[in-house]
C-alpha cells in the first residue's frame, strides 16, 4: 500500500528529508541531522509537519453530550477559544487515545493520533447521539512551530499576532486555527492551516529563519519533556493511572458517567500496581523500548528510551512497581546498566529539571 502524503510532502523531498513510513504516512525522519534539529528547537525555531494527525470537527446539539461521555477530562476547559488535553477510555479504563479538544463557537475540534485514526473515528461515531455531526477535516494541514522564538517569528510571517496568546488558548483567522500548544517542552504554536496554502506558509516560515525538523527530533524533544507517546507509553491495555496521566481525569461532578469511570475508580481506590516514572542512565549506553528495569522487589519495563541531546546521556520513561525509588538497573544486550529513578520532565526550556524519586 502506498503511504499517504501530506500537503508538504514535496517540500520535504526538496529539502532533502529522509522519508519514512509512519502510521501509513510518508513523513520526514530528519533532514540530515536529528541532533542539529533537536538543538535548533531548544535554541531558536523548529518546524514540524504534523498533518498526519487526525482532525475531527464535532458539532450539533449532541456534541457536548458526546464529549462528556467519551472524554475523561474536563470539557469545561474547552470553552470557545480554549483547548484541553486528555484521554478517551474504553470500558476497562484503557486508553483508546490521547487527544486535544479545542472549543469553538460552534462545537468542538478533536485532534488525535495518526495511528489511531480509524479507531478514534469509529469510537466517536459509535457513541455520537443522532443530532451530532462528525467531519474529518482532511482539507487542513497542521504545522507545529516550536522554540523560544517561535511565536514572534510566526506572528511576523503569518500576519496573525500570537504574542499574547495564552498557553492552550486558540484563535481562528481566515479559515485557520492557531493554538499555543506543542509536543516539545518549548513554547510555540500549532497551526491548523488550509492545506492548499500550507506549503506557502511553510516556505515563508523557513525564509524567516525557522528550520524544518523531522520525526526523530520530535521524539527526543517530547521524551525530554516527559510527554507520552501513544502505542509505547500507553495503549488500550494501560490506564491513565498507570501512564502518569491521572492529572487529566475530571472526577467532578461525581454523577458524570464517562466511559471507563467505574473501572478507573476501582483502580484508583486499590492503587495501581505499576506506575510510570523517569529513568536516567548513570553511564554509557542508550535505553530502548522493551528493556527490563530491575528494581528492589520487582521488575519494570522501559516504555520509551533514547539518548538526550540536551543532557548528554540516556533517559527513559518506564513502568515500574509503585513505590520503586532510588537506584535501579536496566538490562540491555546482556548487560546491567546502572540507572536512577526520577520524576519527569527531564528538560524544560533547555534546562535539566527532573527530581530524584
Amino acid at each position: 500500500m502506498t503511504a499517504k502524503r501530506t500537503p508538504l510532502y514535496d517540500a520535504h523531498v526538496a529539502a532533502g528529508g529522509r522519508m519514512t513510513d509512519f502510521a501509513g504516512w510518508a513523513m520526514p525522519l530528519h533532514y540530515g541531522s536529528q541532533i542539529a534539529e533537536h538543538h535548533t528547537v531548544r535554541r531558536s525555531v523548529g518546524l514540524f509537519d504534523v498533518s498526519h494527525m487526525t482532525i475531527m470537527d464535532v458539532a450539533g446539539p449532541g456534541a457536548e453530550a458526546l464529549l462528556r461521555r467519551v472524554f475523561a477530562g474536563d470539557l469545561a476547559k474547552a470553552a470557545p477559544g480554549r483547548a484541553v488535553y486528555g484521554v478517551l477510555l474504553n470500558a476497562d479504563a484503557g486508553v483508546v487515545d490521547d487527544v486535544i479538544v479545542y472549543g469553538r463557537h460552534a462545537g468542538y475540534r478533536v485532534v488525535s493520533n495518526a495511528a489511531t485514526r480509524e479507531t478514534v473515528t469509529q469510537w466517536l461515531r459509535a457513541h455520537a447521539p443522532p443530532d451530532t455531526t462528525l467531519e474529518e477535516r482532511e482539507d487542513l494541514a497542521m504545522i507545529a512551530v516550536q522554540g523560544p522564538d517561535a511565536r514572534a517569528l510566526f506572528s511576523g510571517v503569518a500576519g496573525v499576532d500570537v504574542g499574547e496568546l495564552a498557553p492552550f488558548a486558540t484563535l481562528e483567522h481566515d479559515g485557520a486555527m492557531i493554538a499555543r500548544t506543542g509536543y516539545t517542552g518549548e513554547d510555540g504554536v500549532e497551526a491548523l492551516w488550509p492545506g492548499d496554502t500550507a506549503d506557502s506558509l511553510w516556505q515563508r516560515l523557513i525564509a524567516a529563519g525557522a528550520s524544518p525538523a523531522g520525526l526523530a527530533a520530535r521524539d527526543t524533544l517530547r521524551l525530554e519533556a516527559g510527554l507520552n507517546l501513544y502505542g509505547q507509553d500507553m495503549d488500550a491495555t494501560t490506564t491513565p493511572l498507570e501512564a502518569g496521566l491521572g492529572w487529566t481525569i475530571a472526577w467532578d461532578p461525581p454523577e458524570r458517567d464517562f466511559i471507563g469511570r467505574e473501572a478507573l475508580a476501582r483502580q484508583r481506590a486499590a492503587k495501581p500496581a505499576k506506575v510510570l516514572r523517569g529513568i536516567v542512565l548513570k553511564g554509557r549506553g542508550v535505553m530502548r523500548h522493551g528493556d527490563e528495569v530491575r528494581v528492589e522487589g520487582g521488575l519494570g519495563v522501559v516504555t520509551s528510551g533514547t539518548f538526550s541531546p540536551t543532557l548528554g546521556y540516556s533517559i527513559a520513561l518506564a513502568r515500574v512497581p509503585r513505590g520503586a525509588a532510588g537506584d535501579c538497573a536496566v538490562a540491555r544486550r546482556g548487560a546491567e546498566l546502572p540507572a536512577r529513578i526520577v520524576k519527569p520532565p527531564f528538560v524544560r526550556r533547555g534546562k535539566q529539571v527532573y527530581k530524584q524519586v
